[in-house]
């Protein structure tokens, strides 16, 4: 048919691309790809395609959200207390605002959200230290969106809820400040460009890169606005995934200006050993104290007990989070980016050549009375809305109500009640896959198990042998495996190969599907590589 004619087409085509990018250790990545798999597992039958390719959390956090909502109504009637017009709601009134909510609540108390907003007024008065009156008006003010983001940055109270939130969870000290993105991905962006804008990074600078990566932190820098040159720091497959101290070394070298990494690691899904933490904080503080450090940590909470190297090394350290992937809420774009009030970024900065420094002032005089003195974080929001436009630049003001009832959700849950529940899901998930393609689950305590990464030739190896383990890589082409997975079965995984994970091996996502999906992947898998084995004895 025409349509096999233009798949075998774009079949051909990736192949050829895949190869030739693979001779020079450049991966290529696959949001094509991934469509067309798709469409090929949906060809087959729609309602039986398992699409296991994307980490998108199929659980809902209920509570914060429901609190949101009860929350909403409470601003809306507040809005409707000072008369305006008839189809129209005022500002709050800041004066008993507080005592009003206490009321509101008290109407609806037996609602567990209602109970929960009631703890979390609370817990910010009596914990936090905050005046009860300034939180509840500015998160009424900002759930209504009747303003644009003060302080652009992130609202004040907003962030220092955030924040004690991220200590919580990823250890960091308390002298962070906070930038409210549109989810992680903007976060990156931002960082990149505002790296590059502030001639902290150059076109042409070497970095480093922790290998196997979420694919844009490989394509980003090889985008003709960066033109990086990337020094892998790889994982040891054998090792748990951990970094070598022999790829750790590589930092050393003067030219390396950045390591950007995700922590717990995207595919592999394992965070790092303590020592080889403390090894990079340690380098930092001696043989490169100039180093850039970016750490991507939106898996970090499935993970227990664990501490970001924003934790350790502060100083040189972007922190990037996510509330995505923890509370199911990659719609909503909620993310954060980090930065220690003293920093390296902004010494590098003063340190500038006079003639670029002046260039700087120029950039963001219009934002700031005294540019040469603004910090890099808050020349990231400037940035991120092209400079001209920094009035209107920030989260939107709701997203941050939301942000800071899930950031509360987990404070106030002293024994971690959500945090096992929600880490149940994923390690239920990747015990099954496992048991289903006859395998031992692999037990690692910084296992995140929100991805697994397996290894098709090794697994060939183990179960029919070497030899044959040989021909599949020699005889096939890397994506061979994931295309006829999504022709013959229906199955949609990623390939490994676009993350730099082993050849030929294949990325699951255990957040998105049924629990009982991943056995009927285990099995897909399995019989499949019966298959190849079959063609291989027909030889």
């Amino acid at each position: 048919s025409k349509l096999m004619k233009i798949l075998n087409y774009l079949l051909c085509n990736l192949f050829t691309l895949k190869v030739l990018k693979y001779a020079d250790k450049i991966i290529v990545m696959s949001t094509e790809l991934k469509n067309k798999l798709i469409e090929m597992a949906q060809t087959r039958s729609e309602k039986t395609m398992l699409n296991a390719g994307r980490g998108n959390p199929n659980w809902v956090t209920m509570i914060p959200r429901k609190a949101f909502f009860q929350f909403g109504i409470f601003a809306l009637e507040e809005s409707e207390r000072i008369k305006h017009l008839p189809r129209l709601g005022n500002q709050p009134e800041k004066k008993g605002l507080a005592k009003r909510l206490r009321s509101f609540l008290n109407k609806k108390s037996k609602l567990p959200e209602v109970k929960f907003l009631k703890q979390a007024l609370n817990h910010v008065a009596n914990n936090l230290k905050i005046d009860a009156n300034e939180f509840v008006f500015e998160i009424t003010d900002a759930i209504l969106g009747d303003h644009y983001p003060t302080p652009d940055r992130m609202l004040a109270i907003c962030e220092k809820i955030v924040h004690k939130y991220l200590e919580q969870e990823m250890k960091i000290k308390p002298q962070f400040d906070l930038f409210a993105t549109e989810g992680g991905t903007a976060a990156m962006d931002y960082i990149f460009n505002s790296l590059m804008e502030n001639k902290l990074l150059h076109k042409g600078d070497k970095i480093a890169i922790g290998t196997p990566i979420f694919t844009p932190y490989i394509e980003i820098p090889r985008l003709g606005d960066y033109k990086f040159v990337e020094v892998l720091i790889k994982q040891d497959e054998n090792d748990d995934w951990q970094y070598p101290d022999s790829e750790i070394k590589k930092l050393e070298d003067p030219k390396v200006k950045a390591f950007f990494l995700v922590h717990p690691s995207n595919p592999t899904s394992v965070a790092m050993h303590l020592n080889s933490l403390k090894k990079i904080a340690k380098l930092v503080k001696t043989k490169r104290k100039d180093l850039i450090l970016l750490t991507d940590d939106v898996y970090g909470t499935f993970v227990n007990g664990f501490q970001s190297l924003a934790a350790v090394a502060p100083y040189n350290t972007i922190l990037v989070y996510s509330f995505s992937k923890y509370f199911g809420a990659t719609g909503w774009r909620l993310g954060v980016i980090g930065l220690h009030q003293r920093n390296v970024f902004d010494k590098k900065i003063a340190k500038l050549p006079k003639k670029t420094k002046q260039d700087l002032i120029k950039r963001y005089s219009t934002v700031n009375l005294n540019p040469a003195k603004m910090k890099l974080i808050d020349r990231m929001v400037a940035d991120s809305r092209s400079v001209a436009l920094h009035h209107t630049a920030g989260l939107s003001t709701p997203q941050q109500v939301l942000m800071v009832f899930f950031s509360l959700y987990c404070l106030l849950d002293t024994k971690d009640l959500y945090k096992k529940e929600a880490q149940l899901i994923v390690k239920r998930r990747f015990d099954l896959l496992y048991n289903s393609l006859g395998l031992t689950p692999p037990k690692n305590e910084l296992d995140a198990h929100y991805y697994t990464t397996i290894d098709i030739p090794a697994l060939a190896a183990q179960r029919f042998g070497k030899a044959f383990s040989h021909w599949l890589v020699r005889k096939h082409e890397p994506i061979d495996f994931v295309w006829r997975l999504a022709k013959e079965k229906g199955i949609v995984l990623m390939d490994g190969g676009g993350f730099d994970a082993p050849n030929m091996s294949i990325r699951v996502s255990l957040a998105n599907l049924a629990e009982s999906a991943y056995a009927k992947i285990g099995k897909g898998v399995s019989e499949l590589l019966k298959d190849y084995y079959k063609q291989w004895r027909k030889r």
